[in-house]
């Protein structure tokens, strides 16, 4: 009975663990659980590929930095020890033999057999035998006195005893003594007599305290060389950490902005390099957005305009085809809207042709000698009837200076002409009245058409000659005839400059030189 209890009460237990597809690598049962799973590893797997993207750069950003740093630190106290160790035998050895030479000048009148019996004496004077062994030799290079009595009678037989001894002159060396094996630095003098040699006197001190000076000054130094290289370490990877994250998140933001996150923003801190670029990437993702919107917009507008001929167009047409108009008048009136809405929907046929051309650089000018103000004059008469009808008067300010035949194509700077007029009565018509004067300024041509319209809202000026963009405005129109207007006067060397006018309205500046390059 207890082992049935005891199997119940194990069940129970089971029963009330979470069920396994919570537990950590389980995969969700319900879509909810599953999409927040899946949202969840499609973070972790950008984190871990940032991560092995920022780690490679840094790595081989630490790598570069610090290992140089290294081979300059190691060269630097490399040299440095080698020029404290040189500096400090230089001196050593100048102290050994000027030592050696003034006791060889004080033997010089010595035989062989009477110089030994002042060398006790000078040894026994000599200051500095507790660091400085002094050695008399025999003319063949055998100990005969010391100053440490127990290595008369040895035969040193090093490189300093054997040049003495052949040339007759100061020799030097420095090595392992035969003997002890101590490093020492050695000088010997030949003491000389009638230029004969009579024995050799040799200085002698140990280099050990010499090498653990060297061997402390060696571990200071690479101590601080250490130390350099890991302050640059440590600044390296936060400089690295302040520049990586910025570049990272710009990549994050630019990978937002190409799957389609347009107006996506950046935050700015700093106005260094990495704020510019930030900057840019800002500018650029609205941009984008603008452009995206304007294409939209584009789209709808052309659209809608394409639609509302078509469907006056099919509509008298199959109104005059089934006969269902008799009247003349009517007949006559039907057709009129036709032939009417037929030419605005070749209108604007031809301004999208034309802003294809543009855009694909298939766009070319006919230069030719024209008379700009009569060009000018027959857009004038043409649109002040059509004005006319539309209760909107169209005065004509004219110039009665002459001017000289300028270089341009006379049909493009016609269409610049018929488009901006089109414009005024668009979106300046409701003024009841458009003004066009020509002038001579300098060695230009200005054209001004301005209206008495509402005008155009101040924030919308920088962009009211970018193609597809319309603003707030609600007339008709595919948005690129200004776009267009400004290629033919940019190809003419000319400049097209909107803006509001005093009292209202809005003016249209057009300069073309006189003497085209």
């Amino acid at each position: 009975m207890s082992e049935e209890k005891e199997k119940e009460a194990r069940k129970s237990a089971r029963q009330r663990k979470k069920p396994f597809w919570t537990l950590r690598g389980q995969t969700p049962r319900t879509e909810e659980e599953q999409a927040e799973q899946a949202a969840r590893d499609k973070e972790r797997e950008k984190k871990k590929a940032r991560r092995r993207h920022n780690g490679v750069i840094r790595r081989r950003w630490l790598i570069n930095s610090v290992l140089t740093t290294f081979i300059i630190v190691a060269v630097a106290v490399t040299a440095l020890s080698l020029s404290v160790y040189n500096y400090y035998s230089a001196t050593m050895l100048a102290t050994l033999e000027s030592q050696a030479s003034t006791a060889a000048g004080v033997f010089r009148n010595y035989t062989e057999t009477t110089y030994l019996y002042s060398a006790r004496q000078f040894i026994n004077q000599f200051e500095d035998k507790d660091v400085i062994e002094v050695q008399f030799l025999s003319a063949t290079g055998w100990v005969r006195m010391s100053s440490l009595m127990d290595v008369s009678g040895d035969y040193p037989g090093t490189q300093d005893v054997r040049e003495a001894i052949a040339n007759q002159k100061l020799s030097s060396w420095s090595g392992q003594d035969p003997d002890t094996g101590d490093h020492v630095m050695a000088v010997s003098a030949p003491i000389l007599y009638n230029n004969s040699l009579v024995g050799v006197v040799r200085f002698v001190t140990s280099l050990q305290r010499l090498d653990a000076h060297m061997t402390s000054v060696v571990v200071s130094l690479s101590g601080i060389g250490l130390a350099i290289v890991a302050m640059m370490w440590v600044y390296t990877m936060y400089f690295s950490r302040s520049v990586l994250e910025p570049v990272s998140r710009v990549t994050e933001t630019a990978k937002r902005i190409a799957t389609g996150s347009y107006g996506v923003q950046l935050e700015k801190r700093g106005d260094d390099e990495i704020g510019q670029l930030v900057d840019a990437i800002n500018d650029m993702s609205m941009k984008i957005d603008q452009a995206e919107k304007t294409q939209s917009e584009f789209i709808s507008s052309v659209s809608h305009e394409l639609r509302t001929p078509l469907t006056a167009i099919n509509g008298w047409a199959e109104t005059l085809y089934n006969g269902e108009v008799r009247d003349a008048e009517d007949v006559k009136k039907g057709m009129g809207i036709i032939v009417s809405e037929a030419r605005r929907l070749t209108n604007m046929v031809e301004e999208l042709l034309e802003f294809s051309r543009i855009e694909s650089g298939r766009f070319n000018l006919s230069v030719e000698p024209m008379d700009i103000k009569a060009e000018l004059e027959d857009a004038v008469y043409t649109y002040r009837e059509f004005f006319r009808r539309k209760g909107l008067e169209l005065t004509y300010d004219e110039c009665e200076e002459e001017f000289p035949p300028i270089s341009g194509d006379p049909e493009r700077l016609r269409q610049v002409f018929c488009n901006l007029l089109d414009n005024a009565d668009k979106h300046g018509g409701s003024g009841g009245r458009v003004d066009v004067s020509i002038r001579k300024e300098g060695d230009d041509v200005a054209i001004r058409i301005r209206d008495y319209g509402p005008g155009v809202p101040e924030d919308e000026l920088p962009f009211i000659k970018y193609k597809f963009y319309k603003g707030s405005s609600k007339a008709r129109g595919s948005g690129i005839g200004l776009a267009v207007c400004e290629e033919i006067v940019l190809a003419h060397n000319g400049t097209l400059d909107i803006g509001n006018a005093q009292g209202g309205g809005c003016v249209v500046t057009l300069r073309l030189p006189i003497h085209g390059d």
